[in-house]
């Protein structure tokens, strides 16, 4: 009876651990297929605080945004 009641424990746990590590990644491989943020949506950002962004500031923002991906 402990023995059953054990394995089904077991079995939740194993279960839960490789749920946690196979949705981990597939999670980051979608948001490195489809980026939360790109080019465009720096350039509407820093438009809209009233600057006109060079690639070379783009770049550098979105280089910041994949170093904390």
């Amino acid at each position: 009876m402990w023995i059953d009641i054990l394995q089904v424990f077991i079995g939740f746990l194993v279960g839960a651990v490789l749920g946690f590590f196979v949705s981990r990644k597939l999670m980051m491989k979608y948001l490195k297929k489809n980026p939360p943020i790109n080019e465009d949506m720096i350039r509407t950002l820093m438009s809209g605080m009233g600057r006109t962004p060079t690639q070379k500031q783009v770049n550098q923002m979105m280089k910041q945004m994949q170093k904390y991906m």
